[in-house]
C-alpha cells in the first residue's frame, strides 16, 4: 500500500477518487480548498489538507512525504478557458510546473495527471482515438492539458519524475457540479428538477464519450504502484452518444417532457470524440460499466434531492 495524495480532492473526480484509493487499503490525504462545502467524500480514515493550488507553500506541504500524487485540480473549465485563454495559461499551466517542481524536491516516486480525452485530439473525424493518434486541440482548455502533459515528460527527461497522463473522456455522475456549467448530463438535469428548458448546442448529432465517475476511478486506482508499460491512456467507455440519444435518456428517466432551446455550436467544439481503450484494456483488464440510463438516474437522484432541499 502507498501514500497518495489527491490535489482536488473535493471536486467532482477528485473525491470519487478519494473513496476508491482509501477502500483500496492506500493512505490517503485529501488536498483542496474545502472553503464552500464540507468534505463529499467519506472522509473516515482520511487525512485532510486544506490550502490553495496558487500556493506553492500549501503544495509543497501536500506532496511531502507521499509516494504518489494524483493531480485533478483544474482552475478553469472549457467555458471559462475559452473566454479568457490567459488564465488557463497563469493558473493550470504555471501552478502545474511548481506543482512538478514540489514533487522533484519532494522525492515524489510518481505523478498521475487528469487530463482530458474530449478536447485534446481535435477534430480529425476518425471514428475514435488512440494514443498513438495526433493531439491536435483547438480549445484553450485542450492546449493547456497537452501543454501540462509535454511538461511531464521533460520532468521525466530532466529529473527523472516519473508520470502518467490519464487522458479522460466525458465523465458524468454524482457530485457533479451543475453551476460550473461543464457537463451536459448534470446541468440538463438540473434544468430538468428545475422545469426549465434544456440546451442543446446544435442539432444534437455531436457524440461524446460517456463514462460513469464510478467506473473511471475503477480504472485508476488499479494503477497505483504498478509498472506499466505506458505513460499515457486512454479512459472512457469507449462507445459513443449523440447528444440527442443523452436527451431521450434524460426522457426516460425523468420522465419529463421538457423543452429542448437550440443554441449554436461554439466554433471549438469537435463534432464526434470516441476513445478506444484498448491499450488499457490489454494490462489492466475490462472494467464493467454501468449503463447509462442507470448512471443518469443516480446522478438525476442525487441532484433531485439538493435542488429540493
Amino acid at each position: 500500500m502507498a501514500k497518495v495524495v489527491v490535489i482536488g480532492a473535493n471536486g467532482f473526480i477528485g473525491s470519487h477518487l478519494v473513496d476508491s484509493l482509501a477502500s483500496a487499503g492506500h493512505t490517503v490525504t485529501a488536498f483542496d480548498r474545502f472553503s464552500s462545502r464540507s468534505p463529499t467524500f467519506t472522509p473516515q480514515g482520511v487525512n485532510l489538507l486544506q490550502g490553495e493550488f496558487l500556493s506553492r507553500a500549501d503544495l509543497e506541504e501536500a506532496v511531502r512525504g507521499q509516494d504518489h500524487v494524483f493531480h485533478f485540480l483544474s482552475t478553469t473549465t472549457p467555458a471559462t478557458a475559452e473566454a479568457d485563454p490567459t488564465l488557463d495559461i497563469r493558473t493550470n499551466v504555471a501552478q502545474t510546473v511548481e506543482l512538478l517542481e514540489a514533487c522533484v524536491s519532494a522525492g515524489t516516486q510518481h505523478v498521475f495527471f487528469a487530463s482530458t480525452g474530449g478536447a485534446i485530439y481535435g477534430p480529425q473525424d476518425k471514428a475514435e482515438y488512440a494514443e498513438t493518434d495526433r493531439a491536435l486541440p483547438i480549445s484553450p482548455y485542450g492546449i493547456g492539458k497537452l501543454t501540462i502533459e509535454h511538461y511531464l515528460h521533460y520532468f521525466q527527461k530532466t529529473h527523472g519524475l516519473s508520470s502518467t497522463a490519464l487522458r479522460i473522456s466525458n465523465p458524468y455522475g454524482t457530485r457533479q457540479k451543475p453551476n460550473k456549467k461543464q457537463g451536459l448530463i448534470p446541468i440538463a438535469l438540473r434544468q430538468i428538477a428545475l422545469g426549465r428548458p434544456v440546451v442543446r448546442l446544435g442539432s444534437g448529432s455531436m457524440v461524446r464519450d460517456y463514462v460513469y465517475v464510478e467506473d473511471l476511478v475503477r480504472m485508476i486506482t488499479p494503477l497505483v504502484g504498478q509498472a506499466t508499460e505506458h505513460n499515457l491512456y486512454n479512459l472512457g467507455s469507449g462507445a459513443g452518444h449523440s447528444v440527442s440519444e443523452i436527451i431521450e435518456s434524460l426522457r426516460r428517466v425523468t420522465d419529463t417532457d421538457f423543452e429542448v432551446r437550440e443554441l449554436p455550436t461554439p466554433p471549438t467544439f469537435v463534432d464526434r470524440v470516441v476513445l478506444n481503450t484498448a491499450r488499457y484494456r490489454a494490462e489492466f483488464g475490462t472494467t464493467p460499466l454501468t449503463a447509462l440510463d442507470d448512471g443518469v438516474r443516480l446522478t438525476y437522484e442525487e441532484i433531485r434531492e439538493d435542488t429540493n432541499a
